[in-house]
């Protein structure tokens, strides 16, 4: 078994990450798309452009978050794959 580099380590805790955030943040905007895009509207117009296609359309949020949680899924998933799961 080849030894884990601490680059390599941070590399995979980031994608574990990122998949728990998509996992996560998909299904909130499943479950309460209304709620979950008023929360990240913002005055910052950098910030409320990522959220604003989805104001008044709940069913598109909903749609994008199946998509945020299938992709968050198959992330882990490829992350296993390639044994990088830390299985003793």
């Amino acid at each position: 078994m080849r030894e884990t580099t601490v680059l390599q380590l941070g590399i995979r805790r980031s994608a574990e990450m990122a998949a728990v955030f998509m996992i996560g943040d998909g299904l909130l905007g499943l479950l309460q798309p209304e709620r979950h895009v008023d929360l990240w509207r913002s005055d910052v117009s950098a910030v409320d452009v990522l959220v604003r296609p989805f104001a008044g359309h709940p069913t598109r949020r909903r749609a994008y978050g199946l998509l945020q949680i299938g992709a968050g899924i198959l992330l882990a998933s490829a992350l296993t794959r390639r044994g990088t799961d830390a299985d003793g």
